[in-house]
């Protein structure tokens, strides 16, 4: 039992947006450890051989669309969950509100993960990987994140925040296009259960 309440989580959180300047979106692909390789191989597969780094703003809608649906189609379902957390405009230090917005989308995404992959009631381990920017190597931001990680309900459960190039990560340019897709629920596109339906992506 001790095993299973030790499994490590990964969340991978990527924004569309900019703290503190009008709409916030941020990405959250949270899966366990060990399905992290399978995952991430899942994502790749799904895209061009030739394919580099994708940024989901300099894609076409209906092939970003594709993508995410043929990505949908070949993983385990229950494998992973995937969440776009919309953050209301706020003042206040960009650093600071960037965390507060990573902070409410990894506390979301803990909560559907573990309804719907770890299928239990506690929760633990969690490693959360940011795409760099200047906003999360700011002092603001590392003392925002230390005090949830103290107070702040299921954040408690992050061990660590680590801080990636995109470049090197797939499953960070798949929490980029997930932050992004809030953008055919606002245009109405898709509604928020299409959104799920289509493409497993969660609004809370």
């Amino acid at each position: 039992m001790a095993g299973k309440l030790n499994k490590k989580v990964l969340c991978f959180i990527d924004e569309h947006g900019t703290p503190g300047v009008g709409p916030l979106h941020l990405g959250g692909v949270l899966v366990l450890a060990r399905d992290a390789g399978r995952v991430d191989k899942a994502f790749s597969d799904a895209l061009e051989p030739t394919a580099n780094e994708i940024h989901a703003v300099g894609l076409d809608d209906l092939y970003l669309q594709t993508l995410l649906t043929r990505f949908r189609d070949s993983v385990t379902p229950h494998s992973l969950t995937m969440i776009n957390q919309h953050i209301a405009p706020k003042g206040g230090e960009p650093p600071v509100l960037y965390a507060k917005a990573v902070v409410e989308t990894v506390k979301a995404g803990l909560k559907r993960f573990q309804t719907d992959v770890l299928r239990r009631d506690t929760i633990g381990n969690v490693d959360v990987i940011l795409d760099l920017n200047h906003h999360n190597e700011h002092p603001a931001f590392d003392a925002e994140i230390a005090l949830a990680q103290r107070h702040d309900g299921r954040f408690r459960a992050v061990r660590r925040v680590a801080r990636l190039d995109s470049a090197a990560s797939r499953l960070l340019q798949l929490a980029d296009a997930v932050a992004y897709s809030r953008k055919w629920v606002e245009n109405r596109t898709f509604n928020a259960r299409t959104l799920r339906e289509r493409f497993g992506i969660q609004m809370p």
